[in-house]
């Protein structure tokens, strides 16, 4: 077999050189067939029992979890149970068999599609790869209903190795995924997915090499053949010439020594040679991810995204978390950090991310009304999350961060609407920070473009780097259409970039980036020589970036920076940024 190469989205770093296992979807077997009136009951059953089957074999997995497994396995268990009780998974595809005489699988997949369609025109990437979420739901019950199941090499020599495991799948859910544990598997491909999938979530907190949205990887790789996964590049190699393997596994050791030599700088202070303290923060989705946060030596949490409360949800406002409940979780988010700030963003979803299935899809919906311009449509359910988030600053320092914000008026309803919550919580005896600090999310260009406006009525700004770059380039990044496009290195990303940090710098007020731009650490070195001082990344970057931060010196590298930032030619902007890494 000749040698191939396929490229996906890098979501987790690293070499993985191992054997090909398929996983199957169980959905590409399934037959479709009409039932008769007298078996219609039965079949009601069958899909019922199915999914009744399913749902304790979930809360069997959650209540088993390791004790070392990712914190995150439990919460996206969760959210599948939830999605399992829905009735629109659990109910609609029955009302199908009794009107459309469907058989059970036929059904089921019927209704999933119809929501995979509504999720398909989310504009947002992170609530629209949720999508994958109800499929992996609708694929745990269909395995049921065909008598399916996944399958993993075993040997009949308890004492005999087995070769290193990569995973291939058309798409991986949560629980699926501790099945692997106790194997040896080291790194997995799929078809679906992007950055922001559980797939590439779970696979950054295990801090296993994988690429994801290859497409067709599954049809194309076959079982056992040899492949090796390039996480940092977002390739994967299939049947490799004997030298590109030994190639690799030269990189694959230097990369172990490097991480080795990585987990000893956990509690060095991120200082500069020449001595200047960067606070390196951390970005969390649940509270169970400040446990892993600080044990990578996060002197904070930069970006704790709220929307994962909300996840799973549907059935419009009454299904939405309870203050009680939001507040519980932002405590133990505060408790866990130990006294390390805490930033919560207010919640960000709107007309490209619904609530409720029911609700209209804008026709443009990047540019229709989201975050904050939906809460602030929406006061009720932003009063509630502002009382939650206050009530949690009494156990240790919040900062709360405001999404997507453009205008004044904007700006001063936010601000009147916490005022409004404190009033609310004093008149209940409620404790909470009067003083707590509010910031700006800059991550649309006229936000970058008119600084003053922020600086003059709020406390830290943040920079969101993963919209601002999509809004000023008007790229989606998730297209591969125009994926190519995207580029933080643009002359315009880096004057924006360079104004917000430096604006935040002479007002004397924080300013963090808490996008991708973070955790990269070929752009590390360009950050700091603008000024940037707090960097906020996923866990498993962190370590990495400080290492580039212990060894550069700021006297160096701001000239060279000086010189970037007043040039427009890319080529000339990638080259002086490369000439940064060897200063």
């Amino acid at each position: 077999m000749a040698s191939f190469t396929l490229h996906g989205i890098p979501v987790s770093r690293g070499i993985a050189i191992g054997r090909a296992h398929l996983l199957r979807p169980a959905a590409r077997d399934v037959k479709h067939y009409l039932i008769s009136e007298d078996k219609v009951e039965a079949e009601v059953a069958r899909l019922t029992d199915a999914i009744a089957a399913v749902n304790r074999e979930l809360q069997t997995v959650r209540r088993d979890l390791p004790a070392d497994a990712p914190s995150e396995l439990a919460a996206f268990i969760d959210v599948h149970a939830l999605i399992l009780a829905d009735p629109i998974v659990a109910a609609e595809p029955l009302k199908i068999i009794r009107s459309r005489h469907y058989n059970a699988e036929w059904a089921l997949l019927t209704q999933i599609d119809e929501l995979s369609a509504q999720f398909d025109e989310i504009e947002d990437a992170y609530l629209r790869e949720r999508k994958n979420d109800i499929r992996q739901v609708g694929e745990r019950v269909l395995k049921f209903l065909t008598g399916t199941a996944s399958t993993f090499p075993t040997s009949s020599d308890p004492h005999e190795e087995l070769p290193q495991m990569i995973v291939v799948a058309h798409d991986i859910s949560p629980a699926d995924m501790l099945q692997f544990r106790d194997r040896a598997f080291v790194g997995f491909v799929t078809d679906l997915g992007g950055q922001n999938s559980h797939t590439a979530i779970v696979a950054r907190s295990l801090d296993i090499p994988a690429v994801v949205g290859m497409s067709t990887a599954s049809t194309l790789i076959s079982e056992d053949d040899w492949i090796i996964i390039d996480g940092d590049a977002g390739i994967v190699i299939v049947d490799p010439a004997p030298i590109v393997l030994e190639q690799y596994r030269d990189v694959q050791s230097q990369l172990l020594r490097e991480r080795k030599k990585l987990g000893k700088l956990k509690k060095t202070p991120a200082v500069t040679k020449d001595g200047t303290r960067i606070h390196l923060l951390a970005n969390i989705e649940l509270p169970e991810d400040c446990a892993p946060a600080i044990e990578a030596g996060a002197v904070g949490v930069g970006l704790f995204r709220s929307e994962f409360l909300f996840m799973g949800r549907t059935g419009g406002q009454h299904r939405l978390p309870t203050e009680d409940e939001q507040f519980e979780s932002y405590r133990k988010a505060v408790v866990a950090m130990k006294g390390r700030p805490v930033t919560i963003r207010t919640l960000d979803v709107g007309a490209d991310k619904p609530l409720d299935k029911d609700e209209e899809t804008a026709l443009n919906p990047a540019l229709g009304l989201r975050a904050i311009r939906y809460c602030l449509a929406e006061p009720q359910m932003f009063l509630t999350q502002l009382r939650a988030i206050l009530r949690a600053s009494a156990y240790g320092p919040i900062n709360l961060l405001i999404p997507m914000l453009a205008h004044a008026f904007e700006i001063d309803q936010s601000l009147m609407f916490i005022e409004q919550a404190k009033q609310q919580l004093r008149e209940a005896k409620k404790k909470f920070d009067p003083n707590i600090p509010v910031g700006a999310m800059i991550e649309i260009p006229a936000a970058a473009l008119t600084l003053p406006l922020f600086i003059k009525r709020l406390n830290f700004l943040s920079i969101g780097t993963n919209d601002l770059i999509q809004y000023t380039l008007a790229i989606d990044r998730v297209d591969h259409e125009v994926a190519h496009l995207y580029n933080p290195l643009h002359p315009a990303i880096l004057y924006l970039l360079h104004t917000t940090i430096a604006a935040g710098a002479k007002a004397g007020i924080p300013v963090a980036v808490c996008g991708e731009v973070a955790g990269d650490t070929k752009l590390t070195r360009l950050l700091l020589g603008m000024g940037l001082r707090e960097f906020s990344m996923h866990p498993a970057q962190l370590l990495s970036v400080k290492q580039e931060i212990l060894n550069c010196d700021l006297d160096q590298i701001e000239s060279q920076v000086k010189k970037i930032l007043k040039t427009f030619d890319s080529a000339a902007i990638a080259e002086g940024v490369e000439r940064l890494r060897t200063l």
